[in-house]
């Protein structure tokens, strides 16, 4: 029961429609409530839930694979968590300070939420050759790669706007 809670990110990839959102909105949740009462601590705390999340990934992937009994599961959503805290931890973020308005803290976590989502569903090279990866790095690495793409939009959006 807990490897289900972990790699479903609490049920949520069970959901439907659209697991993979689902999935990725406890990054999102947790960045909004920091940006309200510790802005200082969103990258850190994003970085730290990305690294954890991966690591869960790739040690649970093989489980989650025989229990749904397919390659890539998806109610499997643990990386999808790793990939969204990925966007917003390395997103324009990283500078913010107590001076930071909190409406920029939030169009820049809605912006790198979008940029995620698009790229995760479209999966553009190479972001699609990494499936192909054995064991749960294929489950993980697209996902990576994606939050990567996605915080370097976002820096290219939100900078500007800063």
């Amino acid at each position: 029961m807990i490897r289900l809670l972990l790699v479903t990110a609490g049920g949520l990839g069970l959901l439907r429609p659209a697991p993979g959102t689902w999935g990725s909105l406890p990054p999102v949740i947790i960045a909004v409530v920091l940006a309200l009462t510790a802005p200082v601590a969103i990258a850190t705390a994003m970085l730290a839930l990305a690294l954890v999340a991966s690591i869960g990934c790739v040690v649970l992937t093989p489980w989650a694979q025989r229990h749904f009994e397919t390659e890539d599961p998806g109610q499997e959503v643990i990386d999808e968590v790793a990939g969204m805290a990925l966007a917003i931890g390395l997103s324009p973020l990283l500078i913010v300070d107590a001076t930071s308005p909190t409406r920029w803290i939030m169009a820049t976590i809605v912006t790198a939420f979008v940029l995620f989502r698009v790229l995760d569903i479209l999966k553009p090279p190479p972001i699609y050759q990494l499936q192909s990866l054995p064991k749960g790095w294929g489950v993980l690495l697209d996902d990576l790669l994606a939050g990567l793409v996605a915080a370097g939009c976002t820096w290219a959006i939100m900078w500007p706007l800063q």
